[in-house]
C-alpha cells in the first residue's frame, strides 16, 4: 500500500469529492479513481459510496480517514522540516516553557538552536502557568497536561511519568513506606502546581487508578525548592520524574514506587491555530522534540 494513495484518499475526503482533489494535485479525474479503486482492492474494503452527485463515506471509510490525515499531516511536517534544515532562518521567538523543562532541559537545548541560526533570537520565559498566548504575544509555550482551547494547536513531545521517592537518610530514620497507604504516616512534600491537587496522589492497580490522601508539613509551587527539601532528608515527594531523574540514579534518592504511580501527563508544544505556522517555529517544535526523545529515559 502507498502511503500516497492514503494522502490522496484523505484530500478526497476533505476537499468533497475526486475532481476537486484531482485539480489540487493537479491529476486527472480517472487517476484519481483508478487510486482510491486500488487503495480498496488492497483493503477488500469499500471506502466510498459513488453517485453522480456526491461521495458519500462507509464505515470502514470513516475508520481509515482518521489514519489517512495522520499519514497526510506527518509527510507534511517532515517535509516542511527537512526542507527548512538547509534555509537561512530569522527573526524572533517569543516562547514560555515550564520551571522543570526550563531549568533542567531546555535551556541548552534552545540555546544550541539558537547558535545554529544566527540571525534568530529567542526569548524564553519559565512560567508554570498557562499563560495567554495571544494577548502575551507568544509563539510557542511548551506545557505539560491538557489543552482545553480549541483555538490553540497543541503537538505532542513525549510523556511525562511522575514518581514517589525520598532521600536514604530520611527512609532511614523515619522507615519505608511499603506500599501507597503508608505514605499516610509520613511527612509528605507537597507540589502545589499539581493540577490534581497537592494533597492527592494518583496510584495504580490492577483495579484501576485510586488516590492515596496525605498530609506533610511543607507546601511549595517551586519544583527546585522542592526537589532541595526532598534531597535534605526533609519528607517524601510526588514529582515528575524529570525533576529527580539524575539524583535517583545517583543513588541521593531512592524511587520508592516505580511501577505504581498513577500519574503520566502529555508534554506539548502548542501555538496559535494557523494552517502555516512560521518556519522557524516549527523547526524548533522539532529541535525541542528530538532533544526530549533523546533523554527520553528522564520521563518514562
Amino acid at each position: 500500500m502507498l502511503a500516497n494513495d492514503l494522502i490522496l484518499f484523505s484530500q478526497v475526503i476533505e476537499l468533497g469529492s475526486f475532481s476537486k482533489a484531482a485539480e489540487y494535485n493537479n491529476l486527472t479525474n480517472s487517476v484519481v479513481s483508478k487510486r482510491i479503486a486500488r487503495l480498496e482492492s488492497e483493503l477488500g474494503v469499500q471506502l466510498l459510496y459513488r453517485t453522480t452527485r456526491k461521495l458519500t463515506v462507509t464505515e470502514a471509510g470513516s475508520v481509515l480517514a482518521a489514519g489517512a490525515k495522520n499519514v497526510e499531516q506527518a509527510t507534511t511536517d517532515a517535509l516542511a522540516t527537512v526542507s527548512g534544515l538547509g534555509e537561512t532562518i530569522s527573526g524572533h521567538i517569543k516562547m514560555s516553557v515550564p520551571t522543570i523543562s526550563g531549568d533542567l532541559l531546555l535551556a541548552d537545548a534552545v540555546a544550541e538552536f539558537c547558535n545554529r541560526h544566527p540571525g534568530l533570537s529567542v526569548d524564553m520565559s519559565l512560567d508554570n502557568r498557562f499563560v495567554d498566548l495571544i494577548n502575551g504575544g507568544y509563539d510557542l509555550v511548551i506545557r505539560t497536561g491538557y489543552l482545553e482551547d480549541s483555538s490553540l494547536i497543541a503537538r505532542h513531545i513525549i510523556d511525562s511519568q511522575w514518581v514517589v521517592c525520598a532521600s536514604p537518610a530520611y527512609l532511614e530514620q523515619n522507615g519505608k513506606p511499603k506500599e501507597p497507604k503508608d505514605l499516610k504516616q509520613h511527612n509528605c512534600l507537597k507540589y502545589a502546581y499539581q493540577s490534581s491537587g497537592a494533597n492527592e496522589w494518583a496510584f495504580k492497580s490492577a483495579d484501576g487508578q485510586y488516590f492515596v490522601h496525605i498530609n506533610g508539613s511543607f507546601s511549595t509551587n517551586n519544583a527546585t525548592a522542592l526537589r532541595k527539601a526532598v534531597l535534605a532528608g526533609h519528607g517524601i515527594v510526588y514529582v515528575p520524574k524529570c525533576l529527580v531523574y539524575e539524583d535517583i540514579q545517583k543513588g541521593d534518592l531512592i524511587d520508592l514506587f516505580p511501577k505504581l504511580v498513577g500519574k503520566k501527563l502529555g508534554v506539548y508544544a502548542v501555538y496559535p491555530f494557523t494552517k502555516h505556522p512560521p518556519k522557524k517555529v516549527k523547526l524548533l517544535i522539532e529541535h525541542i522534540k528530538q532533544h526530549y526523545l533523546s533523554i527520553s529515559n528522564y520521563f518514562m
